[in-house]
């Protein structure tokens, strides 16, 4: 009996992701692709301090945590020398093909990207110093201005953007822009100097999450921060001294920037805010936020960063080596095909069948992830591939053994897919627990190839178990001349 329900299925998923393919390109990595590298120096102030290999490597396991946090996938980092740490970006479109649209977003990812490796932020608890309660109020005004000004100038750029006007205008948009964040930054600088740190630091946090500010009817976000014991009894004593006094105020600096200040009503006098936590607010867009986020979990940094280079790199393998490493998987992939029509023969038609749909879904997999793909990704897609065409030897192995013991066609199909069954699940699975280890503990090109395989692997579970059971028992049943036996054996 054909199961008549799974075939409407396969066609349907066969015909959403051919639309999704035809509609979405797959993302190559740097190796494939090219992209963008950014290179920062490592250094610290002291003449007399070394920077040595592990804390090179400090700095670039904070940088990693923190990109990572930022969603980009396939991101390359690494040291070169004694204060070097060079980051590679991958990009939608080789860099010489990139239009004015997608150049503005390659910018503004790279500028996210160098805030992250350049801000140490080391995030501090600070109490407003008595005898600075008036300067604190004209800085304060100062700074609500300035980021007006920033608000107005990033809402001219965008305009000249949407406007598409001339280089000249953007050139200027973008330089008064800089200027009032500039202006902006120094009054949060100048601000956070007016505070008196206190024992309390970014390293008592447990957790950060950015989330909506309510109370700015969900224009702003804020920064719920989570102490762990010995920070939230700090935080109480904090409070608790900026309760005593109406004029004194708590501030939340970053870098040395104050980026939030608050005051502590008089309720807390006695025992200050408990509960180990607190709020940072402001005027945070979701990507400001969410940036801020992703530093404070990723740690500070403990040595000073600067960009030093910036540019557009090439496929790192080369065109040429790209074409061979193709060349080599789709002879690969004919001459197994081959191989499975002379030695299966009727089966083996259906698995390359299954093979094609196989891959068509593997590949839309990739696009709706999305799934970066590189050289060892591309390893990974092949090594799937002979695993879905094991799987299929086994089925079409004990079909022969079942049709050897003089069962009839039918039964022998039916017979051979259940008895296949537990060797093909119990493989799948010890391999998807490989590839769960690999993207758990490795990174980069590792994770990329485990990503790919581990895709693969439980994509052919359902491509072997049920495409092929579907598309050889509906080929047995629309055409009784093929329900011949010899169809199932070797040729002689």
């Amino acid at each position: 009996m054909v199961r008549q329900g799974w075939l409407p299925v396969i066609l349907a998923m066969v015909l959403a992701a051919a639309v999704l393919l035809g509609n979405q390109s797959l993302q190559l990595g740097l190796d494939l692709r090219g992209g963008h590298q950014l290179s920062a120096r490592v250094f610290v102030a002291d003449p007399e301090a070394v920077i040595t290999a592990d804390d090179l490597d400090g700095v670039k396991n904070v940088i990693q945590r923190r990109i990572d946090g930022l969603g980009l996938a396939q991101t390359q980092i690494h040291t070169v020398g004694s204060d070097r740490v060079v980051v590679q970006l991958p990009t939608t479109r080789p860099p010489q093909e990139e239009d004015a649209e997608t150049q503005a977003a390659v910018d503004n990812t790279l500028q996210r990207v160098a805030n992250q490796i350049t801000e140490k932020a080391v995030l501090q608890f600070g109490v407003l110093r008595p005898g600075e309660v008036d300067r604190y109020a004209t800085l304060l005004q100062e700074r609500r201005d300035a980021r007006l000004a920033v608000l107005r100038g990033q809402e001219q750029l965008e305009q000249l953007q949407r406007s598409r006007s001339g280089s000249e205008e953007l050139s200027a948009s973008r330089e008064a822009l800089e200027a009032a964040q500039t202006t902006f930054d120094q009054l949060e600088q100048d601000i956070g100097r007016l505070f008196d740190l206190r024992p309390l630091t970014g390293d008592d946090l447990v957790q950060v999450v950015a989330e909506p500010n309510l109370e700015s009817q969900g224009e702003y976000y804020q920064l719920s921060l989570t102490f762990s014991a010995a920070g939230a009894q700090a935080f109480a004593d904090l409070t608790k001294e900026v309760a005593a006094d109406a004029n004194l105020r708590l501030a939340i600096l970053l870098d040395g920037r104050s980026i939030s200040e608050a005051t502590v009503g008089p309720e807390f006098r006695e025992n200050g805010i408990t509960g180990g936590g607190a709020r940072i607010t402001g005027t945070f867009t979701l990507e400001q936020a969410h940036e801020l986020e992703v530093q404070l979990r990723g740690g500070s940094l403990p040595y000073d960063t600067e960009i030093v280079e910036q540019r557009s790199v090439g496929a790192t393998l080369g065109s040429d080596n790209v074409r061979r490493s193709l060349t080599a998987a789709l002879t690969g992939l004919a001459l197994v095909s081959g191989l499975m029509v002379t030695i299966y023969r009727l089966p083996g038609l259906v698995a390359v069948a299954t093979l094609a749909v196989y891959a068509l879904l593997n590949l839309a997999i990739y696009a709706l992830v999305p799934v970066v793909l590189t050289l060892p990704g591309i390893a990974g897609l092949i090594l799937s591939f002979g695993m879905a065409v094991d799987a299929n030897v086994l089925i079409f192995e004990r079909i022969r053994e079942e049709l050897g013991s003089g069962r009839k066609l039918y039964q022998a199909v039916e017979a051979g897919f259940n008895r296949a069954f537990n060797s093909i699940f119990d493989g799948s699975v010890t391999t998807l627990i490989s590839c769960l280890a690999l993207g758990y503990l490795g990174s980069g090109l590792v994770r990329g190839f485990a990503i790919t395989l581990g895709i693969g692997v439980g994509l052919s579970l359902f491509t072997s178990l049920v495409c092929s059971r579907t598309l050889l028992k509906t080929s047995l049943f629309l055409y009784p001349a093929l329900r011949k036996i010899q169809y199932f054996r070797p040729v002689q």
